[in-house]
């Protein structure tokens, strides 16, 4: 079975606590987009993980995580990444991480570029907001084939893979020359560090497409795991204000190696209230004052995982999010941190948008989405605490209706919600998984 684990939202929507939770009964986790731009964050009893590259399954020994065709992986990252992980007693061995050979390798001047580039639109006012960890320059490069890949590590001594590291030099030297005026790089440097990255990584770079296929076809459950959410989908999102690669469930199959495969399942990640990282237009942080926000940002912990940046908050956005439903076609949702809005009298939800005074109901990301000015209505809050529920009518009628509330402007049913941080703090509704 195929079941791919997306955001609806902005990204930040709690998707690695639900893919911790499938992979309990998967074979496999793979992450399928995205590089280390973004971090999934996990608590468990050995403490809270926040994972940049590696799939959220790596927190259990018996599911193999791979990371897929469609990334764009760091490898200086992802070494510090797993060293992290064993110093706290995760096992990481190529039994148990297995890298695409076909999946795309950021170079270290990726993130030179990312940071002098972003460097330069600040002065003017007109940074992206990007997390300067080169992602958006890795994937530029891969679509201008002016990169490697994990595979041309394995042929380092070919004539072929030489010539082309020499073709890449000279062209990345050429722009960062030219344009920011920096030293270039030499080849011996880059043909070293390859080397070190082969000697590293060598033993769990496979065909991971090849590896999937044949767990697809022995009927193996595979969970697919998305970064950020669908308005940051390179096509479908909040352009330029996006990531540089699919986040949708769509793109799944083809990004974790095996696009003959059909997806059986799309959970569809949805958090209580809206969060936002990075730049770009968002209307939830118009619909409250600052006090209301920075509250509501601090009960819940709403600071970046990858960057620690404070996240921009606001009410549940129906209008955004049932765009980002249709986006992801998601047959399951999961809304997480219920919890955090316990402790207000009422809850505020954007249920349309006006432009101009005049109602705006559907969400389009090539509209002025700057301009739009949240329609809020207020809900009654529960006002006590729900971490202990397990069962859905154990939640105070004000916490059921919240979520009632929302099904009815989603048009869906929610099936699972989370109502604290800790692994076990969730309840079903309805069928799940």
């Amino acid at each position: 079975m195929l079941t791919a684990v997306t955001g609806i939202n902005w990204g930040d929507e709690g998707k690695g606590r639900v893919i911790d939770l499938l992979a309990e009964n998967a074979d496999i986790v793979a992450r399928y987009q995205g590089g280390n731009n973004a971090g999934h964050t996990v608590v468990t009893e050995q403490g809270k993980f926040v994972l940049n590259l590696l799939p959220s399954g790596i927190l259990h020994p018996d599911v193999v995580c791979v990371l897929g065709t469609g990334m764009v992986i760091d490898l200086d990252h992802l070494a510090g990444e797993i060293r992290s992980i064993e110093e706290r007693g995760i096992k990481i061995s190529p039994a148990h991480l297995k890298l695409s050979d076909k999946a795309t390798i950021s170079l270290p001047w990726h993130r030179v570029q990312d940071g002098l580039e972003e460097d330069r639109l600040a002065k003017k006012g007109k940074a992206f907001g990007s997390t300067r960890r080169g992602i958006a320059y890795a994937y530029s490069d891969k679509y201008r084939k002016k990169t490697l890949r994990l595979g041309d590590l394995l042929h380092l001594d070919e004539e072929r893979i030489r010539s082309r590291l020499h073709v890449i030099l000279d062209s990345k030297n050429m722009e960062l020359a030219g344009c920011y005026h920096q030293e270039p790089m030499s080849y011996e440097a880059l043909l070293n560090w390859c080397y070190a990255q082969a000697a590293h990584f060598g033993p769990y770079i496979c065909d991971a497409g090849a590896y999937l296929q044949a767990a697809s076809n022995a009927g193996k459950r595979i969970v697919l795991e998305a970064q950020l959410g669908a308005m940051r989908d390179i096509d479908y999102g909040i352009f330029p204000y996006t990531s540089s690669s699919n986040t949708l469930a769509a793109y799944a199959p083809l990004g974790a190696g095996i696009p003959n495969v059909r997806l059986n399942h799309v959970v569809g990640v949805l958090k209580a209230y809206s969060t936002c990282v990075g730049a770009g237009p968002f209307t939830a942080e118009k619909a409250m004052p600052e006090a209301w926000m920075e509250s509501l940002r601090k009960a819940g912990g709403e600071f970046g995982a990858a960057t620690g940046r404070p996240r921009r908050v606001g009410p549940f956005d129906c209008v955004a999010s049932r765009y980002g439903l249709a986006c992801q076609g998601a047959d399951k949702i999961a809304l997480t941190k219920l919890d955090v809005l316990s402790g207000m009298k009422e809850i505020p939800v954007i249920t349309g948008y006006t432009l101009d005074g005049k109602p705006v109901t559907a969400f389009d990301p090539t509209d002025d989405l700057d301009r739009m000015e949240p329609v809020v209505t207020m809900l009654p809050g529960w006002n006590c605490d729900i971490s202990h529920c397990t069962l859905y009518n154990e939640l105070p009628d004000e916490a059921k209706g919240y979520i009632e509330f929302l099904e009815k402007q989603l048009v869906h049913v929610i099936q699972f919600v989370s109502t604290g941080a800790e692994r076990e703090q969730y309840l079903l509704k309805g069928t799940w998984l």
